[in-house]
């Protein structure tokens, strides 16, 4: 029976008939993670469990990405609860301080995930790795508690919505857009519990950190995982990163709930607007909407590709006055490779406020907190009420260009309008 990307990653883990969405299967993880804020939930649940040890200390991974460095006393006790649990337990992939970088940017980087893997984690963002062809997603942290000691989870097979992409991207327009441009058209429960499978003639064009980009935000129409095919693209990504991989894509013939058709010839740069992902408007509807702050940065578009998009765009401009334009590269080695291309220089020279690797303000968590009135456009993956800082804030989702653009301008503007 032809099998969707979701079904045959699963069926490849469990023993279990995973061939028919809605059965349920026992499947063997490849990976499970938190992060300083889920972990020590995770690890409440672990020591009432009465657990001694995880299930495999090379397949577990800590990362205190969310609050560091730690902002505060409660966060520091957070993240001395996480690193006293690695330690006891000889967790190999533990990270923090100059280590660490934003979880869904670091483990591919690392290698630490792949074509074909079952990755779970305690971060709604985990769906990002489907970019690199895994089926992964969030998940409660009783849930990750007890996947930490058996090495093991249950899924109900989820029934697959084919997003089939084709077209021509217009200049300033990317992955970001394409599934903002997905989500407008889902709802943000339109996908709920199911996987998000991407194909099309266009995907072959995106690049790995584009893929992720679009994996990244699936749970925000809903799903439990967006999935890509393995390609050569993807090969060669995790052979750069010290993993061996090998293609994998759907069968031929596979059966989808739906199959939703996206066409990006003509497409402007998206941009979701308050107080939820699908309020998706093309840039020139809200040309001249006052900004307070810009955020480049997050597990959506911190990576190496979305600083070189920004920085073109800063390159030789300078950010308005009063107003912050926040750039935090999401993993040491992005801001390494950063700092060697001279892209930390354009966005000092340019008056942004270059910050180390963490999540920050996408959680309004710290390092660019909006006041009360306060609007930012950023290229995070969530604009919930309240979500950077003041309920009475409103957050604006956009691509990196569309943000540097923003900032320049001090509105929201079309990149190409400079």
């Amino acid at each position: 029976m032809p099998n969707t990307l979701a079904e045959k990653i699963l069926q490849a883990h469990t023993d279990d008939d995973a061939s028919e969405a809605g059965r349920i299967v026992r499947c063997r993880v490849s990976l499970v993670l938190a992060n300083d804020i889920t972990a020590p939930l995770a690890i409440k649940s672990f020591r009432a469990m009465g657990a001694k040890r995880v299930f495999d200390r090379d397949r577990v991974a800590l990362v205190c990405d969310h609050f560091t460095p730690n902002k505060d006393i409660d966060s520091a006790e957070q993240v001395r609860l996480v690193r006293e649990f690695a330690q006891e337990m000889g967790v190999t992939h533990y990270f923090e301080g100059g280590d660490v970088g934003v979880e869904h940017a670091l483990l591919p980087e690392l290698g630490l995930v792949g074509p074909g893997d079952v990755v779970v984690g305690a971060d709604s963002h985990t769906c990002t790795y489907g970019g690199l062809g895994a089926f992964a997603t969030g998940m409660g942290s009783t849930d990750i508690a007890a996947a930490m000691v058996l090495g093991e989870t249950w899924f109900k097979v989820p029934p697959t919505i084919r997003v089939e992409m084709s077209g021509t991207l217009s200049p300033f327009v990317g992955a970001k857009d394409l599934i903002l441009a997905v989500i407008g058209r889902t709802g943000v429960s339109g996908a709920l519990y199911k996987a998000l499978e991407f194909g099309g003639p266009l995907t072959s064009a995106l690049s790995v950190e584009g893929r992720m980009t679009m994996a990244n935000m699936a749970i925000e129409a809903g799903g439990k995982a967006g999935l890509f095919p393995s390609d050569a693209k993807t090969v060669a990504y995790c052979k750069a990163a010290g993993r061996h991989a090998e293609t994998l894509d759907a069968d031929p013939g596979a059966t989808y709930e739906r199959v939703l058709m996206l066409d990006a010839t003509g497409m402007e740069p998206q941009v979701a607007c308050p107080h939820l992902p699908d309020n998706v408007k093309p840039v020139g509807e809200l040309k001249g909407l006052r900004l307070d702050q810009t955020v480049i940065g997050s597990c959506t578009n911190g990576r190496i590709e979305d600083l070189r998009e920004a920085a073109a765009v800063l390159k030789g401009r300078k950010v308005k006055k009063n107003l912050r334009c926040v750039v935090l590269p999401a993993t040491p080695n992005i801001w390494r490779q950063a700092l060697k291309e001279g892209l930390l220089e354009i966005f000092m020279e340019s008056g942004c406020i270059v910050g180390p690797p963490t999540c920050g303000p996408c959680l309004g968590g710290h390092m660019g907190i909006l006041a009360k009135g306060e609007r930012s456009l950023a290229t995070t993956n969530r604009n919930f009420k309240g979500r950077m800082g003041s309920l009475e804030s409103e957050v604006y989702l956009c691509n990196p260009a569309v943000a540097a653009a923003g900032a320049v301008a001090g509105e929201i503007i079309h990149p190409a309008a400079l």
